[in-house]
């Protein structure tokens, strides 16, 4: 559910959604709003998202809220395609905060031919953690004169807790999705969260489909 419409320049000026995910596996079993927007200008580029689960017992109200925004700046190097970017990442649930994270680094649009990767090269510094390294991935491909899209994300970032004796932890999440446009503003579809080292506790590879609307605005 996260920076999925950051390819969305190649198509369209101006986007944003609002979506909602149903885990369904047993473990979860909850709904997901993901609100996103990005929005370009002469200067670059802005894109956010945030996220919120509906996991509170009883009546199932907000229990976790999280959300990331980048701003892209354009560089006239490389016929304008390089950016430079900085970006910060936070959230909270009942019990507990993220660990807030600002990340700096440079854009790339890389074309395979078939679809375009838009490929993020990043500082990580995260509160109380060493400075490490991200790798973050995009794609956006419509088919059937966009009645069908697949889209989505893969992030490999690395993680160490300062004055720990722990060995350094690499992380990996992917979010890929698929939707069919059922008009201008309604899809349907869903995605699949996949992770490793990702959730407290795990460190087995991590699947979580879900059922999903979307509406664009």
């Amino acid at each position: 559910m996260k920076k999925l419409f950051f390819l969305l320049f190649a198509t369209i000026l101006f986007a944003q959604n609002l979506q909602l995910h149903y885990d369904y596996k047993k473990e979860r079993k909850y709904l997901t709003s993901t609100i996103e927007m990005f929005k370009p200008d002469e200067y670059g580029s802005t894109f956010f998202f945030v996220d919120m689960d509906y996991n509170n017992k009883g009546d199932k109200n907000i229990s976790l809220a999280y959300w990331e925004i980048a701003r892209y700046i354009t560089l006239p190097v490389l016929d304008n395609k390089l950016s430079a970017t900085v970006q910060y990442n936070d959230g909270m649930t009942n019990s507990f905060s993220f660990d807030k994270v600002w990340l700096f680094g440079f854009s790339y649009p890389v074309d395979l031919g078939f679809v375009t990767l838009s490929t993020d090269i990043l500082l990580r510094n995260e509160h109380n953690h060493d400075l490490g390294f991200q790798l973050t991935t995009v794609w956006y491909k419509p088919f059937f004169d966009n009645k069908l899209v697949f889209t989505g994300f893969v992030d490999i970032w690395s993680s160490k807790v300062k004055d720990s004796n722990k060995d350094t932890k690499y992380v990996f999440l992917t979010e890929p999705q698929i939707w069919y446009n059922v008009n201008n503003h309604l899809a349907i579809g869903g995605e699949v969260e996949i992770s490793n080292n990702f959730i407290f506790g795990k460190k087995d590879v991590q699947f979580f489909p879900t059922i999903a609307l979307k509406w664009n605005f």
